[in-house]
């Protein structure tokens, strides 16, 4: 499964909660396969999904907040974990998509290989799933329905050889706008 395939696979199941998608392919994905207003697309600031998806879930402690997470983007910003496991949100579901690689800026290697993520997270409070294919991701995504967050989602892919997604055609600022006035 690639990081599209999974996407598109997750989106329609969790409805119509927010997503803050991490920069490059994973924002680009989601564009393509399921825009709406509840999506909130990172132009920029790699590594920062995970904290402005705390934000939200801390704002919005009613709401389930999906966080569409890559594992370079997560290596950069390793301590928005701990902030996550020390505050404990109930409502936060973090979703890593690992290719072990930097792939919006040319398939770059991470060290996503060598360093665990998941246990990183699952010593910081998270419950942990690791996944590598849909009817495992299928399983857990029904599996945490009801669960309390925090939750981490490792799903394992493989890069995108086929033709990339499109780049997000709406302003940063309007991405703003409609999310702040659909959450």
């Amino acid at each position: 499964m690639n990081r599209k395939e999974a996407i598109e696979f997750i989106s329609e199941r969790i409805d119509n909660s927010p997503i803050i998608a991490a920069n490059g392919f994973i924002s680009r994905d989601l564009f393509s396969s399921s825009e709406k207003k509840t999506n909130f697309y990172m132009i920029g600031s790699m590594g920062l999904a995970s904290s402005i998806g705390l934000g939200i879930a801390l704002k919005k402690p009613k709401k389930r907040i999906f966080i569409f997470d890559g594992d370079g983007n997560i290596l950069m910003n390793l301590s928005s974990l701990v902030t996550i496991g020390s505050l404990q949100p109930k409502n936060l579901i973090h979703i890593i998509f690992d290719n072990n690689a930097h792939e919006s800026t040319g398939g770059q290697p991470t060290y996503s290989n060598q360093i665990d993520i998941s246990k990183i997270a699952k010593t910081l409070g998270y419950t942990i799933f690791s996944v590598r294919t849909k009817k495992s991701l299928e399983n857990t995504l029904e599996k945490i329905r009801n669960m309390k967050g925090p939750i981490m989602i490792l799903v394992k892919i493989q890069q995108n050889k086929e033709k990339k997604s499109e780049r997000v055609r709406i302003s940063p600022i309007k991405i703003k706008e409609r999310f702040m006035q659909n959450i």
